[in-house]
C-alpha cells in the first residue's frame, strides 16, 4: 500500500478530470465533487454502451455533424452523431487563420491534440488553458480536440468479446477524421499528441495505423499498459467501471492488450519521430507550495515494486516507468526519440510545458 500520510493531493486522481490549474489551485473537496459529477454524468452512458450494444448497432449508419457552434476566437465545437459511440459527442477545433473563408478542397496541416481519461474536449483550452490561440506556430494549423468517453483508453472496447460501443478508435479515426477532411479543412499531413491517456492514444494510433500520423508526442502518458495491468484495474474499479471491458483479461486476452500497447507495437514506429516526457512522481519545479499526495487508490501500488518514499504522485511514477521502458525499446529499434524526464507530478502545468517543448518537432513533421 502507499505510504503517504495524506490521502489526497492537488494535482489529479489517476487519469481523471484535471481542474483549472491556470486559474486557481485545486482542493481535495473540489476534487471529490468533480469526481462525483464525472461519474454521475458519464458512467451510465458508458455502462449502457459497454454492456448492451453490439456491432450491429452502428455498422450500417454513418457519422454526421448535427451542430456547429463558435465558442470563442478561432474555436468551434462540432456535435457528431456517432454510431461508434452510440451517442452524440463533441469535437473542438482550433481553426487556422482564413479557415472561415476556406474554399472547397482547401486544407491545413492537422494536429490531433488528445485529452486524458476524463475525455473532456475542453481540457486543452479551458480546464488547463494551454493558450493555444497565443501560439503563432499554430496560426496555420488545424488543431482537433475530440471528446472521449470516461476512461475510454482510445480503444474499441472488447466488451467480453462482443465489441460494440464505445468504439473510441473507430469514432476518432473512421468517423471524425473523414468528416473533418471532407468538410472542415483537415489535411492529410497529421501529427498526434496528448497527455496521460491522450499520450497513449497518440502513440497507439500512430503505431496501429502506420503512416497516418507523421509524429507523436506523449506527456505523462500511459504508454505501456501491459506493464501495469493492476493500475488499470485499480483506477477503473475506483471509478466503478468494468476494467476488463476495455481489452479483456490481461492473461486470457494478452494478444488484445499487446495489439494496442505501443511497447509491443514499437517496430511500427521506426520511421515516426516520437516525443516522450514524464515526471517521476516527486515534487518538481512547477508544483506549488502545499502540494498534497495523490488520492489513495487501493491496488495502484505493486507490492513487488513499491514506490519510493519521496513519491507523492503515484500515477506519475507509473507513467515515468512506462515512458522510460518505451523510450528504451524505441531507441533500440533506431526510432527518432526525444525524451524529457524530470522531477514532477501528474499535473497540467507540466503537460502544457511539455506540449510547447515538443511543438517544434511536431511542426517539422507537418512541414516535411
Amino acid at each position: 500500500m502507499t505510504r503517504h500520510p495524506t490521502p489526497e493531493r492537488t494535482s489529479a486522481m489517476p487519469w481523471s478530470t484535471p481542474e483549472k490549474a491556470s486559474v486557481m489551485p485545486w482542493s481535495p473537496a473540489r476534487l471529490r465533487l468533480l469526481i462525483a459529477l464525472v461519474v454521475a454524468d458519464l458512467l451510465l452512458l458508458i455502462g449502457v454502451s459497454a454492456t448492451d450494444a453490439g456491432p450491429a448497432d452502428f455498422a450500417g449508419r454513418a457519422a454526421r455533424v448535427t451542430a456547429e457552434k463558435k465558442v470563442g476566437e478561432r474555436l468551434v465545437d462540432l456535435t457528431v452523431d456517432s454510431p461508434a459511440l452510440g451517442r452524440a459527442a463533441t469535437v473542438r477545433l482550433l481553426t487556422p487563420h482564413g479557415w472561415q473563408d476556406r474554399q472547397p478542397g482547401e486544407s491545413w496541416p492537422t494536429l490531433y491534440l488528445l485529452v486524458g481519461g476524463d475525455g473532456n474536449h475542453r481540457a486543452w483550452t479551458e480546464d488547463y488553458d494551454a493558450r493555444l490561440r497565443e501560439l503563432p506556430q499554430l496560426r496555420n494549423v488545424l488543431v482537433v480536440m475530440p471528446e472521449m468517453p470516461l476512461f475510454g483508453f482510445y480503444t474499441d472496447w472488447f466488451n467480453g468479446g462482443r465489441g460494440g460501443p464505445p468504439a473510441v478508435e473507430t469514432f476518432h479515426l473512421d468517423e471524425v477524421r473523414p468528416l473533418l477532411e471532407r468538410h472542415y479543412g483537415a489535411g492529410t499531413r497529421r501529427v498526434a499528441a496528448g497527455e496521460s491517456q491522450g499520450g497513449f492514444g497518440a502513440l497507439s494510433y500512430s503505431a496501429r495505423h502506420p503512416g497516418m500520423f507523421r509524429a507523436a508526442a506523449s506527456y505523462s502518458g500511459f504508454v505501456h499498459p501491459s506493464m501495469h495491468p493492476h493500475a488499470v484495474r485499480a483506477a477503473m474499479t475506483y471509478l466503478g467501471l468494468d476494467w476488463k471491458a476495455v481489452w479483456g483479461d490481461p492473461v486470457a486476452q494478452r494478444a488484445n492488450w499487446r495489439a494496442h500497447d505501443p511497447y509491443y507495437l514499437a517496430d511500427r514506429l521506426r520511421t515516426t519521430p516520437v516525443y516522450l516526457s514524464s515526471g517521476d512522481g516527486t515534487l518538481g519545479a512547477l508544483d506549488p507550495p502545499g502540494t498534497e499526495p495523490d488520492p489513495e487508490v487501493p491496488g495502484l501500488e505493486d507490492p513487488a515494486d513499491p514506490f519510493p518514499e519521496d513519491v507523492i504522485s503515484s500515477t506519475e511514477t507509473i507513467m515515468a516507468r512506462e515512458s522510460r521502458a518505451l523510450a528504451t525499446r524505441l531507441t533500440s529499434l533506431g526510432t527518432s526519440v526525444t525524451t524529457h524526464f524530470y522531477a514532477g507530478t501528474h499535473s497540467p502545468l507540466y503537460w502544457v510545458r511539455e506540449f510547447r517543448r515538443s511543438l517544434p518537432m511536431l511542426l517539422r513533421a507537418l512541414e516535411a
